[in-house]
């Protein structure tokens, strides 16, 4: 595990390098554009018969990584911590129907579409998924990440209230996704579909249970950082707190990623404001935004790699375009079309909805659950239809919201949604 951990971290460094360097493009996408351009090299070489054992040595090192493993029990819970470090909670409140509107009801009512919608379409060309597999497809591809998009958000000019929306959303669609995927593998397990009851002492358990040990965690961890004034133990109080709480949900098994965002949200926003000095929220901050970095860019590595353990074929491949359709289209019905429909009531900027439609990118989470299904032919037709949905809003999508946001918001920031 060190060593691959290590050369994870040494092809993630060279990689964020030779973007810096050569490509100049944001380094999340940076890295995973060159892993995967090194992936299609290997591949390439290999069909030519000249790649020395390169294929089969890439395919075995990613193998050997529990992506799925690695992603929902490792990186998340500072990804999301990290994340929600930074949002501001007095700014969120004025938008948290807009947000748990999107988040909750959006997330659900995107699986439900999505999934029907791959039913009926996949069987036309000539892709055949069972109905609980499409509803899961539905669920994993619904949650949105925020990593690649956030920093072009800035560079362009959004709107401060746009980017509030599309990051809380972000950060709490990641839980409600988790918790609906769960339920829906449990379905798959046990062959039977769950009562009323029983969908709602699981979402009760997991999304209420996970919230309420967020913000214990939170207010325990505030109420420590303010007894003391020392830099070095503050910022590994909030590293054993992420560490600690993280698996101390699993162990409840209640939902880590809202915990995590509950908890980033009280120690980002109190702890931050009153628990910490001028020096020691510097430190925080500046350890915070590494950790976040250094494991996006790994993130971003690895997807890259996963190229190699995807088994494409001609239906699969215009299956993922009917995906990329699909999960767009969805996008716009569950979030930009009721945004737009709503208007000025939402106090978001004229064009949001377009925005919100576009910078809606799926990410490494998506690709975690997919690897978290049962072996068989049914979830390599998910995770080869979910790669190529993240890739394509990855690439397309986050290296276009920019211009998006130039031509969609209008100049004041003002108006309509």
């Amino acid at each position: 595990m060190l060593d691959i951990a290590a050369i994870c971290l040494v092809v993630a460094a060279l990689f964020a390098y030779i973007n810096h360097r050569l490509i100049g493009l944001p380094t999340t996408i940076g890295v995973m554009v060159i892993a995967l351009a090194m992936s299609l090299m290997i591949v390439g070489l290999d069909t030519v018969g000249i790649d020395h054992g390169l294929r089969d040595y890439e395919a075995s090192f990613v193998g050997a990584i529990d992506f799925s493993d690695v992603l929902m029990q490792g990186m998340l819970s500072f990804l999301l911590f990290a994340g929600a470090l930074h949002v501001d909670l007095k700014a969120l409140r004025h938008y948290r129907w807009q947000v748990t509107g999107l988040a909750f009801f959006g997330t659900l009512l995107s699986t439900a579409i999505v999934g029907l919608g791959m039913w009926a379409v996949l069987p036309l060309v000539g892709v055949e998924l069972p109905f609980i597999y499409c509803l899961l497809f539905g669920a994993l591809i619904s949650p949105t990440d925020p990593i690649a998009v956030m920093g072009i958000l800035k560079s362009a000019g959004a709107p401060k209230s746009l980017e509030l929306v599309i990051s809380g959303e972000s950060l709490f669609n990641d839980g409600v996704g988790v918790v609906v995927f769960s339920l829906l593998l449990g379905v798959l397990a046990s062959g039977a579909v769950p009562s009323a009851v029983d969908v709602g002492e699981l979402v009760l358990h997991e999304a209420v249970g996970g919230i309420a040990l967020g913000l214990a965690l939170g207010y325990v961890c505030f109420k420590l950082l303010k007894s003391i004034d020392h830099y070095q133990v503050e910022v590994l109080m909030t590293l054993a707190t992420v560490m600690g709480g993280y698996s101390l949900a699993s162990h409840l098994h209640v939902s880590g990623p809202l915990a995590m965002v509950v908890c980033g949200l009280i120690i980002g926003n109190g702890g931050r404001a009153i628990a910490m000095s001028n020096e020691t929220r510097q430190y925080v901050d500046v350890f915070w935004e590494l950790v976040d970095e250094i494991l996006n860019a790994v993130l971003f590595v690895l997807i890259g790699l996963e190229f190699m353990l995807i088994a494409f074929s001609a239906p699969l491949i215009t299956g993922s375009a009917v995906a990329i359709g699909m999960t767009l289209t969805v996008r716009w019905l569950t979030v930009g079309l009721p945004v737009w429909l709503a208007g000025q009531r939402l106090r978001l900027p004229q064009g949001s909805s377009v925005v919100l439609t576009w910078g809606g990118l799926r990410g490494g989470i998506s690709v975690a659950l997919a690897l978290s299904l049962p072996m068989g032919e049914h979830r390599d037709t998910v995770l080869a239809l979910t790669y190529c949905v993240v890739v394509f809003s990855i690439l397309v999508q986050g290296l276009t919201i920019g211009g998006v946001v130039k031509r969609a918001i209008a100049p004041s920031g003002q108006g309509g949604a």
